[in-house]
C-alpha cells in the first residue's frame, strides 16, 4: 500500500477550501483488516505487526474491509514520546508483549482508504474525513481520529501551542482532494528548523552502516557525508537495508571533506532522513532519525 506524502511548506497555507491537521511525532503505519486478522505496514512497506500487537488486538474491532492511515505514538508525560515509538517498533516479538503493557501505543488515524471492501482513495477527503470520525469514535482509544480544522486562526493556534505536547507541526490537505497515494499531494509545515534529506546512499556495511550519504533539500544537490550515525540510528539503518536486501559491495564513491574518496553503497530508491545542517562549510549534517512518517 502506497501512503499519501507531504511537501514542505515555510509558512501556514491559507485559503477556502483547506484542512489542517496537527503532525504527530511517530512512526507512519497503515492498518489492514481483512476477513481473519490485522496486520500493520509501515511506510517501507515492512510488516511490524508484531511489534504492536496491543494496536493489532484493537483493530480488531474494525470492519473487515476497512484500511487506515495513520501515525503510531507512545505517549509519556502528557507528550508524545518518538524514542519510546523507536523503541516499541524495534522489539522482539516477545519484548513487544511486555512493551504493549509498559509502553501501550496510541494511532492517530488520519484517513480511511478502504471500508468494508470498498476503495476510498477516489473519494473526496471531506468525505474519506466523515467516514473515518464515524468510523472511529465509537470504538475510543488506541484507536482515534486526529483532530481536524478548518480554521486558519485554529491551526496557526495549534501550531504555536501544540509543541508542548509532542506535535510537531500541520499538515494542510485540499476538502476536495482525493488520496494521492505516493505523491506528495499534501502540504506540512513543521515546527523546527530541521530538515528532510534524501538518503541516496550509506558507508560501511549494509549490516553496519557508519554514515549516511545525503542530497539536501537546498543547496546545489550535491550529495554530502553524514557524521557518524549513532548505535541506535545503525540498527535502524541496518534494519531497512535488510529489508531491502541490499548488496555488501560498494559501487560508488564520494569526495567528503577531510576523508578524501570515500566508497558507498548507493541506495535506489532512496529513504528519507532528518537532519541537522547549517552550511557546506560547517561540520557534516547530523542525521536525527530515518523519516518513516511524513
Amino acid at each position: 500500500m502506497q501512503v499519501a506524502l507531504a511537501a514542505a511548506v515555510r509558512t501556514l497555507p491559507r485559503g477556502a477550501g483547506l484542512a489542517y491537521e496537527p503532525k504527530f511525532d511517530g512512526h507512519r503505519l497503515v492498518v489492514v483488516r481483512s476477513e481473519t486478522d490485522v496486520t500493520l505496514q509501515a511506510r517501507s512497506g515492512r510488516i511490524v505487526t508484531s511489534a504492536f500487537p496491543d494496536l493489532a488486538a484493537a483493530a480488531l474491532q474494525l470492519p473487515a474491509g476497512t484500511v487506515l492511515d495513520g501515525e503510531v505514538v507512545v505517549w509519556q508525560a502528557g507528550r508524545t514520546d518518538f524514542a519510546l515509538v523507536q523503541r516499541r517498533a524495534a522489539a522482539t516479538a516477545a519484548r513487544a508483549a511486555v512493551l504493549a503493557q509498559s509502553l501501550p501505543a496510541s494511532y492517530a488515524a488520519f484517513d480511511v482508504l478502504e471500508l468494508a471492501g470498498l476503495d476510498l482513495r477516489t473519494r473526496p477527503y471531506e468525505r474519506r474525513r466523515a467516514l473515518l470520525v464515524d468510523l472511529l469514535l465509537p470504538l475510543g482509544p488506541p484507536l482515534q481520529p486526529v483532530p481536524m480544522t478548518t480554521d486558519p486562526e485554529l491551526a496557526a493556534l495549534w501550531y504555536e501551542t501544540l509543541p508542548a505536547s509532542g506535535i510537531e507541526g500541520l499538515v494542510v490537505k485540499r476538502l476536495d482532494q482525493g488520496y494521492p497515494a505516493g505523491r506528495r499531494g499534501w502540504q506540512k509545515l513543521r515546527h523546527t528548523d530541521v530538515r528532510d534529506a534524501a538518503v541516496v546512499g550509506h558507508t560501511g556495511t549494509p549490516r553496519r552502516p557508519l554514515a549516511l550519504v545525503l542530497v539536501l533539500p537546498v543547496g546545489d544537490e550535491t550529495p554530502l557525508v553524514s557524521s557518524p550515525l549513532t548505535a541506535a540510528l545503525r540498527a535502524e539503518v541496518a534494519a531497512e537495508l535488510a529489508a531491502r536486501g541490499a548488496s555488501s559491495s560498494p559501487t560508488a564513491t564520494i569526495t567528503a571533506i577531510g576523508l578524501g574518496e570515500v566508497p558507498f553503497h548507493p541506495l535506489d530508491p532512496p529513504l528519507t532522513a532528518e537532519v541537522r545542517h547549517t552550511s557546506t562549510r560547517h561540520p557534516p549534517p547530523e542525521v536525527l532519525r530515518l523519516r518513516t512518517d511524513l
